[in-house]
């Protein structure tokens, strides 16, 4: 397939979406910026998607229920913050966390440090420092299982609702 690839072009070679499993998260880590590493990975396309530099990511965990463990998330690398708005979820790559979905709120006062919230209100909101963060990919899709969807009643949604509007209070108390 490479070699194929390599036939028809760089557009169809940037057009491949690199898929990094959870059982190579920890490789990842090590050899995000090694090409060679890189291409050893898993590709596909996305028709709806082009013109930009995506990857992605499968996740473990329920910090951002609904968004199921197993989900593929793909996202659109993003080279500087500045183009990032607040409270996106991204796949943030860091030394420190190792790879995490999160949303990333963007901090007022320190331009140094981010704050990575889950959308599960059971999980709370924490800070990294920007130079430990190696890579971030602004979410652009998720890719699951159907039988993996759950299913929310009214009284669940709601309670979710209110302890997402309590942490954005909180969160904005402490940033102005």
């Amino acid at each position: 397939m490479k070699r194929r690839n390599q036939k028809l072009g760089t557009t169809t070679k940037n057009n491949l979406i690199h898929f990094v499993p959870v059982k190579a998260a920890a490789g990842y880590l090590a050899g995000y910026a090694d090409t060679e590493f890189i291409e050893e990975l898993n590709t596909f396309t996305l028709p709806m998607l082009s013109g930009g530099h995506y990857r992605a990511f499968e996740i473990i965990g329920d910090s951002m229920l609904p968004t199921p463990s197993g989900s593929i998330i793909v996202g659109e690398k993003i080279n500087n913050l500045d183009d990032l708005k607040s409270n996106t979820p991204c796949i943030v790559v860091s030394m420190q966390e190792g790879i995490v979905y999160k949303r990333v709120v963007k901090n007022n006062r320190s331009k140094n440090k981010l704050t990575l919230v889950s959308d599960n209100p059971a999980y709370q909101p924490y800070q990294v420092n920007t130079e430990d963060v190696a890579e971030i990919w602004m979410a652009q899709m998720i890719i699951g299982k159907v039988a993996d969807q759950q299913r929310w009643d009214v009284n669940t949604l709601a309670n979710l609702v209110n302890n997402l509007q309590d942490q954005v209070s909180s969160l904005s108390k402490k940033m102005n």
